[in-house]
């Protein structure tokens, strides 16, 4: 570790100063050298750029000294951003440039004429305390567009640790809001969160021994080594926390921002109006602050939920000063909790788009562990699952925010909303996550002040909260014992109802990957004929096959969209085959069904595009006739492209039985690649398996394919031969 930390950053500055004096010729006149960025500020990591500015005052040769310069950092390979001006030319860029302006913030004198590196210093800071406010607003949209690229650091499993959202760009961002006195930005807390996040990019420098500021997976363990935390766990949620840090400070410092630059265009003596907005709330100046009657020896011990309320519903910032005075003086919450608390923390849930942002200030401030104990545990704890793009705690309050597009769709909207923040917080203990946190849930139901049968709830919406989304995309939806299993689970039409809106807010707080139109259909579907039992009893009968299909001249292919529906002579193999056909076309298999109808087998596939791309129609038609009339030739090509053995965890089989209509479900867990449903159908064919239906869901990089397996495979010796073909088919064997 003697190579990290702020003592080694100022070493290296130093040496680099020493060294880079040796390079500046000696006795020349209105000539200076200045470091700027990281070596302006002695923030120097292990391979660092060098950021340096040739100032002089017009003498002649300077572009033969500047060269003499640079050439001996490069061929030291260094990295190098230079420039060469007068004092004049760098000020006039700084005006134009808000970024070079806030990079000449950080100059500072290495070598050659001191004179001049201390009058360009002076100008420059002069020239950005006069212009910052006029230029704040270009500032703000570059740093809107980095912030676009890279993202939110705090809830990334890779992030840029320098250029995100709530890096080290942005405490420079800060430090410039402070020099030009528009807010106390680097409070701290925030040096704190600099001196860690300037740390870890000490620390991933050496582990790839070159510069790089993405901390990526593969080098999480070695830098958290290096820090002396635990595991690269530890390290995630340490930068996850410091970037909180940092981006709320660059939040705050925005908001100060906004009100200079409103007080500046109020007519003299007009002061902002007090407005009140919610029992002891008030808005002044932009930011919801405490009427004076909160204000007292006994406080409400609900109050700092009821301003979080206000705050999430207007869309208003909490004032730092009135969040410090909550978090110091607003007292704990009784068990179970007042009627007003947990009114304020219902609507606090319901405010949608308002609630992310509220709950992330509250928590930044303490409030939250004061409402939350078990919130601890949750913050900040990293999800390693491709599908997920938030950290558990902020997964939580985005599902909340989700659920209130579904509120008019449910019975009890206030336990949709609660299911939807507690559905996961059993996730980082043992065991599955839905049974681990439903007793959690439970208990913080509990103490919040629900009845015992809305406790008792809250707990089965919990443990039951993937069933619908697992059902609808593993199961066949037509089989009377999938809707018999769900009905028995649910068992009433209410939590039918909140199961429905908890999967669909859960799924797009996830991310993009977690939902799909198709998978939307499929749940509903699934809660239309769960609903129909539980009211009439009916069960679903099988789909009958389109009559078309049944009697045109064999072979029969016909295209509908995400539809493909062929017919064939009845032979094994026939699944195998269609499914390297569509594979070869980049089309991704999503449910198959198979019917056999005397001679004929009927097939009726659904798909997407791999890529986005619908395949060409004429083509895929003519590929899946040649197929269907025997012709190898095209899963043969595919059997050339199978892509090699993954590395990571093994593939997995699990039986289930009961689950269907006299069939046995095999569910094949693996790795995704393209044409692995082609590689497990024939691994079955070739064990003599038959397949009625297959059910296809991909989590991120991981697929679920659940096959319904009839005659061969229902037996246990059968099984042991099914289960090693399809492993073998599966790491590519």
């Amino acid at each position: 570790m003697s190579d990290i930390g702020a003592a080694a950053r100022t070493t290296r500055a130093a040496a680099l100063d020493s060294w880079l004096t040796t390079l500046m010729p000696a006795g020349i006149p209105g000539v200076a050298l200045v470091a700027v960025g990281g070596l302006g500020r002695r923030e120097v990591a292990p391979f660092s750029d060098l950021d340096l500015v040739l100032v002089h005052s017009g003498v002649a040769g300077i572009d033969e000294l500047a060269s003499s310069i640079w050439y001996p950092i490069w061929d030291a390979k260094h990295k190098l951003d230079h420039s060469v001006r007068t004092v004049d030319q760098a000020l006039e860029v700084a005006a134009s440039d808000v970024k070079a302006a806030l990079g000449m913030l950080d100059a500072r004198h290495v070598a050659g004429d001191r004179t001049l590196s201390e009058r360009l210093i002076t100008e420059s800071a002069d020239l950005w305390r006069r212009t910052a406010v006029r230029n704040l607003e270009a500032l703000r949209e570059i740093t809107r567009a980095r912030w676009e690229t890279h993202g939110e650091l705090a809830f990334l499993l890779e992030g840029d640790v320098k250029e995100a959202s709530g890096g080290l760009r942005d405490v420079t961002i800060l430090r410039g809001m402070g020099r030009a006195g528009i807010a106390d930005t680097l409070r701290p807390a925030v040096r704190a969160a600099n001196l860690h996040m300037l740390d870890v990019r000490d620390a991933l420098h050496l582990a790839v021994a070159r510069r790089v500021d993405r901390l990526v997976a593969q080098e999480r363990q070695a830098v958290a080594t290096s820090l002396g935390l635990d595991d690269g766990d530890a390290l995630l949620r340490r930068v996850s926390g410091d970037a909180r840090t940092i981006a709320h400070a660059v939040d705050d410092a925005w908001r100060a921002a906004d009100r200079l630059r409103s007080g500046r265009r109020r007519p003299l003596g007009n002061a902002p109006v007090r407005r009140p907005v919610a029992r002891d709330v008030v808005e002044h100046d932009g930011e919801l602050v405490l009427a004076r009657t909160a204000i007292g020896p006994r406080p409400d011990p609900s109050l700092s939920l009821r301003v979080a309320a206000a705050a999430a519903v207007t869309r208003l910032p909490i004032a730092r000063a009135t969040c410090e005075w909550l978090a110091t003086y607003c007292p704990p919450l009784p068990a179970p909790w007042p009627e007003a608390a947990r009114s304020a923390l219902i609507t606090l849930l319901g405010a949608g788009p308002g609630l992310p942002a509220t709950w992330e200030t509250c928590d930044r401030y303490g409030l939250v562990d004061g409402w939350l104990p078990e919130w601890a545990r949750m913050r900040s704890l990293p999800q390693h699952n491709a599908v997920h793009r938030f950290t558990l705690d902020r997964h939580l309050v985005q599902a909340a925010s989700e659920a209130t597009a579904f509120t008019r769709d449910v019975d009890r909207p206030d336990l949709l909303l609660l299911a939807a923040f507690l559905h996961d917080v059993g996730k980082g203990l043992p065991g599955d996550h839905s049974a681990a946190g439903a007793p959690i849930a439970a208990g913080i139901a509990q103490r919040i002040g629900l009845p015992p049968d809305e406790v008792a709830l809250i707990e089965r919406l919990v443990r039951l909260h993937l069933l619908l989304p697992e059902v609808a995309t593993r199961r066949d939806l037509s089989d009377p014992v999938t809707i018999t299993r769900v009905a028995a689970a649910v068992e009433d039409p209410l939590t039918l109802g909140l199961l429905h809106g908890l999967a669909r807010a859960d799924a797009i707080a996830t991310g993009p990957a977690a939902w799909s139109d198709w998978k939307g259909r499929l749940i509903n579907e699934l809660v239309t004929r769960v609903r129909t039992a539980l009211d009439t009893g009916a069960l679903p009968r099988p789909a009958e096959p389109d009559p078309e299909l049944l009697d045109a001249p064999l072979p029969v292919v016909h295209l509908d969209g995400d539809r493909v529906a062929v017919a064939a002579a009845d032979r094994r193999g026939l699944l195998a085959a269609v499914a390297g056909c569509l594979s070869m076309h980049r089309l991704d298999v999503l449910a198959a069904d198979v019917t056999t109808v005397g001679e004929r087998a009927v097939l009726e596939v659904r798909v997407q595009p791999r890529y986005g791309t619908p395949a060409e129609p004429i083509a895929l038609t003519a590929d899946l006739r040649r197929v269907l009339n025997g012709d190898v030739s095209v899963t043969q090509r595919l059997r050339g492209r199978v892509p090699p053995a993954r590395t990571g965890a093994a593939p997995k089989v699990v039986w289930h039985r009961d689950v269907a209509t006299e069939a046995v479900v095999l569910e094949v867990r693996a790795a995704d690649s393209p044409g692995l449903l082609y590689r497990l159908a024939s691994a079955l064919e070739e064990v003599g398996a038959s397949v009625r239906a297959a059910r296809i869901s991909t989590l991120g990089g991981d697929v679920v394919d659940a096959f319904y397996l009839v005659g061969a495979g229902l037996d246990e010796p059968d099984r042991e031969k099914v289960e090693a073909a399809v492993l073998a088919a599966a790491a590519h064997a």
